[in-house]
């Protein structure tokens, strides 16, 4: 079916339709159609990256997750508990409203009185009270020291809405960002448009039509008849091949930050044991499985958090390919003929990886046997601790090294967090908590580097690798870059010819 898939996609005709999108106009395609445009509520992948591009938020990160001035010119934090945010003077709603500090305060109240009902609200759970003392200033005041509370004000994590915004926000959106929202046709496409009034650089395209278009075919056909104009991170790495002999195409691929990584039950007899875990690290040929299945567009993983992040400890334990030392472990630990259980969805990116992870662990002698189901069942087994190992990816939440509370302390066993493997370790606890309370940057990054360091030994994930942004583009549009979490943020720079 694969085979077919990419035959299509190349014996398709070499003649073109008319372009559809007129000058400064595009058509972007998407596997996804967003959850929710509402930045309260919203959480999926598609979600969050429209709503980086439609709103702002009181601070934005840089490529390497460092705090960057948004609505918020400056900010000091004069106290660990207390937060004063200045406001510039020049932001305005896509309906020409100025944004002040009463839509901060309405923002956040809306989460914590339940007028808006979403899982967000948990992350702001430590807020005592936000108070304006004026049009341009916001001070918000803790329950208890939190250092990562500036990162959970970025856009991506929340934005800022009009006071007033409703539960039907959703509906008729207005923000403050770069391009303002023109229209959505459920499961059809999404229009925007660019803000003539944005105070930051206006967007050099006009308009973007977003195609939403679940079957990978479809999508590919309509890049190479010429009826869209881009995609990103949407294609099967054997159709982006076929793009790259595309003389009408332009193929990109950059370093990405979404993490796949393989889990194990912590709970489970055999996983227990450390040995068994990275007797399997030893089987996966990682850079083998990069270059044929992914065809390149990976690279090795060591950590959760990627290497551009300020947190990020290089000097970890790795485990390159050794089938001979995997045996050797597996005999240490009693299990020299290792069985088990490997979940995973039924879509065939999943299945495919699984085969490859089946056969390469077969030659390190250990049997691994797939059972596969539609995702939603695979993830409610995930959930409930219902699997002895499973591979995932982290898409965007591995940005802040405060990912490993979630994943790895051991209060957030779901449905609390996502600690589905039930790992516990009490020094890995104290190590977060800490880290989650000091406003030091160089203790909270000494911290994190331990954190990783243990990580990276007691292995309750194997880090598989980071995945690349890929970009398959017409070459009507120009100026384009791709940042490292997949966000759509490009779209306010890249210019079209005609």
């Amino acid at each position: 079916m694969r085979l077919i898939l990419i035959l299509l996609v190349a014996l398709l005709p070499g003649c073109r339709s008319p372009q559809a999108a007129g000058p400064g106009d595009i058509t972007f395609v998407l596997d996804l159609a967003p959850t929710n445009l509402d930045p309260r509520i919203g959480q999926d992948a598609t979600s969050a990256r429209l709503q980086q591009i439609l709103f702002s938020s009181l601070l934005r990160t840089d490529e390497q997750y460092n705090l960057q001035p948004d609505l918020a010119e400056t900010w000091e934090v004069p106290d660990p508990l207390t937060y004063v945010f200045h406001l510039r003077r020049d932001a305005q709603f896509h309906d020409g409203k100025p944004v002040t500090a009463k839509d901060v305060l309405y923002t956040f109240k809306s989460l914590s009185d339940g007028s808006i009902k979403t899982t967000k609200a948990g992350t702001y759970r430590l807020v005592q009270s936000i108070t304006a003392p004026d049009d341009f200033t916001v001070v918000f005041k803790l329950k208890e020291p939190f250092a990562p509370f500036l990162w959970n004000l970025v856009r991506g994590a929340i934005c800022i809405v009009p006071e007033g915004a409703g539960p039907d926000f959703n509906r008729t959106l207005i923000g403050s960002g770069p391009f303002r929202f023109v229209r959505y046709l459920q499961d059809q496409e999404i229009v925007i448009e660019r803000n003539e009034n944005y105070y930051g650089p206006v967007p050099r395209i006009r308009k973007v039509t977003f195609k939403i278009i679940p079957e990978v075919i479809v999508r590919a056909l309509e890049l190479r008849k010429g009826s869209a104009d881009l995609s990103a991170n949407s294609l099967t790495p054997d159709m982006v091949e076929v793009f790259r002999r595309d003389s009408d195409k332009q193929v990109m691929v950059a370093d990405g930050t979404n993490y796949q990584y393989l889990a194990f039950n912590m709970q489970d007899p055999v996983f227990g044991d450390k040995r068994v875990r990275q007797a399997i690290a030893y089987a996966i040929d990682r850079e083998k499985i990069i270059k044929y299945l992914l065809r390149g567009e990976a690279r090795p993983a060591s950590s959760p958090i990627p290497p551009n992040n300020w947190a990020y400890e290089p000097n970890v334990a790795h485990y390159p390919y050794d089938p001979g030392k995997a045996r050797q472990l597996l005999s240490e630990a009693g299990h020299p003929n290792l069985t088990f259980t490997f979940k995973c969805s039924s879509s065939d990116e999943a299945r495919m990886l699984a085969a490859v992870l089946q056969q390469q662990l077969k030659e390190a002698g250990i049997t691994m046997e797939i059972r596969s189901n539609e995702f939603a069942t695979f993830f409610a087994d995930v959930q409930k601790g219902n699997f002895q190992a499973y591979s995932l990816r982290w898409i965007g939440a591995n940005n802040d090294p405060d990912i490993f509370n979630l994943i790895f302390h051991s209060k957030m066993f779901p449905p609390n967090g996502a600690n589905r493997g039930r790992y516990s370790n009490p020094e890995i606890d104290r190590l977060i908590d800490f880290g989650r309370s000091t406003t030091d940057m160089e203790r909270r990054r000494d911290v994190y580097r331990q954190v990783q360091r243990i990580i990276a030994d007691e292995l309750p994930y194997v880090s598989l690798w980071y995945v690349s942004n890929v970009a398959v583009y017409n070459n009507r549009i120009q100026g384009m870059k791709l940042y490292p979490a997949g966000d759509y943020e490009f779209l306010t720079q890249i210019s079209t010819a005609n």
